[in-house]
Protein backbone atom coordinates (compact mmCIF):
# COMPACT_ATOMS: atom_id res chain seq x y z
CA UNK A 1 0.00 0.00 0.00
CA UNK A 2 1.52 3.38 -0.57
CA UNK A 3 2.16 5.56 1.79
CA UNK A 4 0.99 9.15 1.39
CA UNK A 5 2.82 11.45 3.79
CA UNK A 6 1.46 15.52 4.27
CA UNK A 7 4.59 17.84 4.74
CA UNK A 8 3.92 19.23 8.55
CA UNK A 9 2.90 23.00 7.08
CA UNK A 10 0.57 21.27 4.90
CA UNK A 11 -0.99 19.74 8.15
CA UNK A 12 -1.19 22.65 9.92
CA UNK A 13 -2.79 24.69 7.11
CA UNK A 14 -5.53 21.74 6.64
CA UNK A 15 -5.75 21.27 10.20
CA UNK A 16 -6.58 25.12 10.30
CA UNK A 17 -9.44 24.75 7.86
CA UNK A 18 -10.61 22.21 9.67
CA UNK A 19 -11.61 24.10 12.60
CA UNK A 20 -12.26 27.32 10.88
CA UNK A 21 -15.29 25.22 9.32
CA UNK A 22 -16.08 23.45 12.23
CA UNK A 23 -15.91 26.98 13.99
CA UNK A 24 -18.30 28.00 11.43
CA UNK A 25 -20.95 25.23 11.72
CA UNK A 26 -21.34 25.50 15.41
CA UNK A 27 -22.13 29.14 14.87
CA UNK A 28 -24.77 28.25 12.53
CA UNK A 29 -25.92 25.69 14.42
CA UNK A 30 -26.47 27.68 17.43
CA UNK A 31 -27.74 30.43 15.39
CA UNK A 32 -29.51 29.47 12.46
CA UNK A 33 -27.46 30.14 9.11
CA UNK A 34 -23.83 30.59 9.39
CA UNK A 35 -22.87 34.27 10.74
CA UNK A 36 -20.57 36.65 8.72
CA UNK A 37 -17.71 36.25 11.44
CA UNK A 38 -17.59 32.21 10.67
CA UNK A 39 -17.03 32.99 6.91
CA UNK A 40 -14.31 35.31 8.23
CA UNK A 41 -12.96 32.48 9.83
CA UNK A 42 -12.67 30.10 6.72
CA UNK A 43 -10.89 33.36 4.86
CA UNK A 44 -8.49 34.51 7.30
CA UNK A 45 -7.08 31.04 6.86
CA UNK A 46 -7.02 30.69 3.25
CA UNK A 47 -5.50 34.31 3.76
CA UNK A 48 -3.25 33.02 5.98
CA UNK A 49 -1.63 30.47 3.45
CA UNK A 50 -1.70 33.11 0.78
CA UNK A 51 1.11 34.73 2.72
CA UNK A 52 3.11 31.16 2.86
CA UNK A 53 2.96 30.68 -0.68
CA UNK A 54 4.01 34.43 -1.39
CA UNK A 55 6.95 33.96 0.94
CA UNK A 56 7.79 31.03 -1.17
CA UNK A 57 8.33 32.91 -4.04
CA UNK A 58 11.24 34.75 -2.47
CA UNK A 59 14.19 36.10 -4.84
CA UNK A 60 12.03 35.03 -7.52
CA UNK A 61 12.60 37.92 -10.30
CA UNK A 62 10.28 40.88 -11.32
CA UNK A 63 9.68 40.73 -14.97
CA UNK A 64 6.65 43.16 -16.06
CA UNK A 65 3.86 41.32 -17.05
CA UNK A 66 4.67 37.61 -15.56
CA UNK A 67 2.59 35.52 -13.54
CA UNK A 68 4.70 32.87 -12.52
CA UNK A 69 6.17 30.39 -11.08
CA UNK A 70 9.57 31.97 -11.34
CA UNK A 71 9.25 35.26 -12.00
CA UNK A 72 6.24 37.87 -11.49
CA UNK A 73 5.38 41.60 -11.45
CA UNK A 74 3.49 42.59 -8.32
CA UNK A 75 -0.54 41.97 -9.66
CA UNK A 76 0.92 38.77 -11.40
CA UNK A 77 2.94 38.00 -7.83
CA UNK A 78 -0.79 38.38 -6.46
CA UNK A 79 -2.76 36.37 -8.71
CA UNK A 80 -0.63 33.53 -8.81
CA UNK A 81 -0.77 32.96 -5.10
CA UNK A 82 -4.49 33.35 -4.82
CA UNK A 83 -4.78 31.34 -7.95
CA UNK A 84 -3.10 28.44 -5.96
CA UNK A 85 -6.03 29.11 -3.56
CA UNK A 86 -8.59 28.35 -5.93
CA UNK A 87 -9.76 32.35 -6.17
CA UNK A 88 -9.31 34.61 -9.88
CA UNK A 89 -7.73 37.82 -9.56
CA UNK A 90 -6.69 39.80 -13.06
CA UNK A 91 -3.76 40.86 -13.97
CA UNK A 92 -3.44 44.46 -12.83
CA UNK A 93 -3.35 46.03 -9.37
CA UNK A 94 -6.21 48.63 -10.60
CA UNK A 95 -8.11 45.95 -11.64
CA UNK A 96 -7.53 43.32 -8.56
CA UNK A 97 -8.15 47.04 -6.43
CA UNK A 98 -11.90 46.43 -8.22
CA UNK A 99 -12.37 43.11 -7.34
CA UNK A 100 -11.72 42.52 -3.67
CA UNK A 101 -13.84 43.62 -0.45
CA UNK A 102 -12.34 46.58 0.68
CA UNK A 103 -11.52 46.43 4.43
CA UNK A 104 -10.54 48.75 7.40
CA UNK A 105 -6.28 48.61 8.24
CA UNK A 106 -7.36 47.37 11.51
CA UNK A 107 -9.09 44.11 10.51
CA UNK A 108 -6.56 43.42 8.18
CA UNK A 109 -4.79 39.99 8.23
CA UNK A 110 -1.99 37.98 7.00
CA UNK A 111 -2.52 37.45 3.56
CA UNK A 112 -4.89 39.79 3.01
CA UNK A 113 -3.62 42.74 -0.38
CA UNK A 114 -1.93 45.91 0.06
CA UNK A 115 -2.98 48.78 -2.70
CA UNK A 116 -0.54 51.34 -3.33
CA UNK A 117 -2.17 54.42 -4.64
CA UNK A 118 -0.99 58.15 -5.74
CA UNK A 119 -1.42 59.99 -9.14
CA UNK A 120 -5.25 59.05 -9.60
CA UNK A 121 -4.79 55.70 -9.47
CA UNK A 122 -3.68 52.00 -8.02
CA UNK A 123 0.09 51.72 -8.91
CA UNK A 124 1.13 48.80 -6.70
CA UNK A 125 -0.14 45.52 -4.80
CA UNK A 126 1.43 43.27 -2.34
CA UNK A 127 0.15 40.77 0.36
CA UNK A 128 0.02 41.78 3.74
CA UNK A 129 2.24 39.54 6.04
CA UNK A 130 0.48 40.52 8.83
CA UNK A 131 3.41 41.58 11.14
CA UNK A 132 2.86 45.05 11.72
CA UNK A 133 4.12 46.85 8.55
CA UNK A 134 5.32 44.18 6.09
CA UNK A 135 4.56 43.04 2.92
CA UNK A 136 5.75 40.70 -0.01
CA UNK A 137 5.76 41.89 -3.08
CA UNK A 138 7.17 41.78 -6.63
CA UNK A 139 8.65 45.66 -6.16
CA UNK A 140 10.15 46.83 -9.51
CA UNK A 141 12.58 45.74 -12.70
CA UNK A 142 15.62 44.55 -11.50
CA UNK A 143 14.49 43.42 -8.17
CA UNK A 144 13.23 39.84 -6.72
CA UNK A 145 10.23 38.95 -4.73
CA UNK A 146 10.76 39.74 -1.23
CA UNK A 147 9.66 41.46 2.25
CA UNK A 148 9.35 45.21 2.94
CA UNK A 149 7.49 47.62 4.92
CA UNK A 150 5.28 49.52 4.01
CA UNK A 151 6.55 52.79 2.65
CA UNK A 152 3.35 55.53 2.49
CA UNK A 153 0.19 56.14 4.13
CA UNK A 154 -1.57 56.04 1.05
CA UNK A 155 -2.60 52.52 1.05
CA UNK A 156 -6.00 50.55 1.23
CA UNK A 157 -6.44 47.26 2.20
CA UNK A 158 -8.57 44.25 0.50
CA UNK A 159 -9.69 40.90 1.08
CA UNK A 160 -9.89 38.32 -1.82
CA UNK A 161 -13.61 37.31 -1.94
Amino acid sequence: MPSHRLAPARLLTIAALVLALAGAMLVGSAAGPATPRASALVSASVADHAADLARSRKGSPYSYGATGPHRFDCSGLTRWVYRHLGKRLPHSAAAQAHRVKHIKRSRAVRGDLVFFYGGGGVYHVAIYDGRGQGIWHAPYPGARVRRDKIWTSRVFFGRVR
